[in-house]
């Protein structure tokens, strides 16, 4: 079983690109995310104002754990947000077209 052409397309030599453009797109969105979280905490917790000695002492660890944490909990409540509103979003458009 092929992961882009749902089953093994060998044989047929098709591929699906519709699934390929979803996999990069998905790849590019959690590339960014990862980058932007890696500035921000980074900046946050390391930047200009420790020593870069190569290894992280307990304060700029805790305060890492810390902003990667809240990162990810923003980034889900954002990600729910926005689905919540895309599911809202047919029913109205709906509704308001319902009487053409």
């Amino acid at each position: 079983m092929s992961f882009l052409g749902g089953r093994s397309n060998a044989n047929t030599g098709s591929v699906n690109y519709d699934k390929i453009d979803m996999a990069v797109t998905e790849l590019d969105t959690v590339t960014d995310f990862f980058n932007r979280m890696v500035s921000s905490c980074y900046n946050k917790c390391i930047g200009a104002k420790y020593p870069a000695d190569g290894d992280l002492n307990k304060g700029e660890s805790v305060c890492i754990d810390k902003c990667v944490a809240k990162y990810n909990d923003v980034q889900k409540k954002v990600g729910e947000k926005l689905q919540s509103r895309g599911a809202a979003a047919p029913a109205q458009n709906q509704s308001a077209f319902g009487s053409l």
